[in-house]
């Protein structure tokens, strides 16, 4: 948990999570969701002495948008790829071939000085759709509560928008953060905002909310006993052919690359020796 807070911290600082590090020459690109996006810089950084590893955010539909016009070798998604992705992939001559590389668990966060310790399902979507407006109405204190959302771009959205809004529009006085960052960042900032996101962005300075009764970890997120637990993906143009995307991708799929997955905060995929 070390290694993932300093490679978070490194990610804020270079600008990973908005936009990407500009490489030139890569051998291997690899774009999309900011749940990912940790696990994707440290497999740069475990790389590094074989390959020159480009990596960037933006979201998991920039990721696979990236995938389908041929802009990048990998897309990292923190959701399944859409028909209409499939559509349009075909169309373009696209074959996408989707690895499943970790398991998450959408945490939710408040400040530290929150009271409150666990919220169901049904309080946080009246929350996020604007039925539930004050702390107090959950048990809390006498507070406006802020909510904080990512936006329709995010793979970690729609997660939120399928499990728990289930499809009902999220309030449009919600703030809406561009990466799991900005959320965590906001909700660090804001004593009385309300925010969710992946396992690896619960920093010290925030406060995990049970829901359902149930905790958001690294157990809860392999056996899905968790209520908003997911699985996280990279894809690629067909199965890659041997050379530097397929090395990539079997690192991870490694002991050695899913137990970095592991050192980031996330699940693996099955259990290690």
């Amino acid at each position: 948990m070390k290694m993932q807070h300093r490679l978070l911290a490194g990610l804020i600082t270079l600008g990973l999570l908005g936009g990407g590090l500009v490489a030139n020459a890569a051998d291997v690109t690899m774009t999309g969701s900011t749940t990912v996006l940790p696990i994707a810089q440290a497999v740069a950084e475990a790389l590094a002495d074989r390959y020159e590893i480009e990596v960037s955010g933006g979201g998991s539909s920039v990721g696979v948008t990236a995938l389908l016009n041929g802009t990048t070798d990998i897309a990292d998604h923190s959701r399944p790829l859409k028909a209409s992705e499939y559509e349009t992939a075909v169309k373009k001559g696209v074959y996408p071939f989707t690895f499943h590389i970790a398991n998450d668990a959408v945490a939710v966060v408040v400040h530290p000085s929150n009271p409150i310790q666990n919220l169901t399902l049904t309080q946080l979507k009246d929350i996020y759709a604007g039925r539930i407006t004050n702390w107090k109405q959950v048990g809390g204190r006498d507070a406006p509560i802020i909510a904080v959302s990512r936006d329709s771009s995010s793979g970690t959205f729609e997660t939120w928008n399928h499990i728990v809004m289930r499809n009902e529009p999220v309030v449009a006085s919600a703030i809406f953060a561009t990466s799991n960052a900005d959320v965590a960042n906001e909700v660090v900032r804001n004593p009385n905002a309300i925010g969710y996101v992946g396992l690896a962005y619960v920093i010290p300075q925030l406060k995990k909310v049970s829901v359902n009764g149930k905790e958001a970890t690294l157990e809860s997120a392999v056996n899905y006993t968790y209520p908003i637990a997911r699985p996280l993906f990279m894809s690629t143009n067909g199965f890659p052919a041997p050379g530097p995307v397929l090395d990539v991708i079997l690192f991870i799929l490694s002991d050695a690359g899913q137990r970095l997955v592991q050192e980031m905060g996330y699940a693996p995929v099955r259990k290690l020796p």
